[in-house]
């Protein structure tokens, strides 16, 4: 029986601990609108996850001191402006390739048909889901 690889944390290059759930719902809804006061956060999540204004201002300086936000002053008043600093897609990276690897053991199949489970996809997402394998299919085939 072979020894299991350990998993490297996904989450070395940035400084601290690996963001938790409520932070990453705070950077998610940043990436969504790029850029965003306090308030705008917290009315963006209300529905979701409602959150007193000292608690999301916590949540941001726990983000800027990873390195995953950045703030300056607003155009209007004392608000401060948050914007992310990385783009969403690596850590988005991470994150999956960190589920597929606990949670399903690497079996990507299971993770997909589990996410398509979740929730009824529409006809567009069908499609997209289409041309995406597609694609993939192609490159895959396409190289040596």
């Amino acid at each position: 029986m072979s020894k299991k690889q350990p998993i490297p944390d996904l989450f070395e290059n940035i400084k601290g601990a690996r963001p938790p759930q409520a932070e990453l719902e705070v950077l998610s809804c940043l990436w969504q609108q790029e850029q965003a006061t306090v308030r705008e956060l917290r009315e963006a999540m209300a529905a979701f996850r409602p959150m007193a204004h000292g608690s999301m201002v916590n949540l941001l300086k726990r983000l800027e001191a990873k390195g995953l936000v950045q703030h300056e002053k607003g155009p209007v008043g004392k608000a401060f402006v948050y914007t992310p600093t990385r783009r969403p897609e690596p850590t988005r990276r991470k994150l999956v390739s960190d589920m597929l690897q606990r949670i399903f053991g690497g079996n990507g199949v299971a993770m997909v048909s589990t996410f398509l489970d979740t929730r009824p996809m529409t006809a567009k997402e069908l499609d997209q889901m289409e041309e995406l394998i597609r694609r993939k299919r192609s490159d895959s085939t396409s190289k040596p």
